[in-house]
């Protein structure tokens, strides 16, 4: 039986994970966490085999937690379980080193079929996730501009069409604020703008945030 911990900051996913899961051969749903902070105490007391994860649940500010976690429970595998932009967040998730990235669009009888599969060592990106990389790989250089983007130049792109500045960004990346603004001049300088404004659409033109 592969042993499933889900995380995620809704009760209704929780719910219908859950009881869709309930009756499966193969998978058991051992642990659910509402908060990224209480995965590692599941961790350290329940064997889990894979970790499935929202990017945007309560606690999780970092693409390199969860690095972390990978790295101190590297018998666990992660899959992310989310609603953000597939073409921009699923290869930033899988160089982070999770093992699949499944939207919440999708039906659940998918999710189950990426569980499985990840527990046998593959690593997953739906059709939907290959033929956007494929589309984009055939756009201008110009189109493609955020590719380059890392995944902490993502993460404080994301902040900044937020409307968060400079120091709160360094708060919850726990960053120095000028390294922020290192970020920030970065950004603007790979998705060729000029200012705050046109990068913050920018990034929404190309369905970065």
């Amino acid at each position: 039986m592969i042993k499933v911990c889900l995380a995620d900051s809704h009760p209704v996913v929780h719910f219908g994970v859950k009881s869709y899961f309930k009756e499966h051969d193969s998978i058991s749903i051992a642990a659910n966490v509402g908060s990224f902070l209480m995965i590692r105490d599941i961790l350290l007391t329940k064997e889990v085999d894979i970790l499935i994860l929202d990017l945007e649940m309560d606690g999780l500010s970092s693409i390199f937690e969860v690095k972390s976690i990978l790295k101190n429970f590297n018998k666990t595998k992660i899959i992310i379980y989310s609603d953000l932009s597939e073409q921009v967040y699923a290869p930033n998730a899988i160089k982070a080193g999770v093992s699949g990235f499944i939207s919440k669009k999708e039906k659940l009888d998918t999710l189950g079929q990426a569980i499985i599969k990840v527990s046998q060592g593959k690593i997953i990106l739906n059709e939907t996730v290959k033929k956007n990389l494929d589309l984009i790989a055939k756009q201008k250089k110009s189109e493609r501009l955020y590719r380059k983007l890392s995944n902490r130049e993502v993460e404080v792109l994301r902040y900044l069409s937020d409307g968060k500045k400079n120091n709160e960004i360094a708060v919850i990346l726990n960053l120095n604020e000028k390294t922020i603004s290192t970020y920030k001049l970065r950004l603007l300088q790979k998705l060729n703008v000029t200012n705050l404004v046109d990068l913050v659409n920018k990034a929404k033109t190309l369905e970065i945030v």
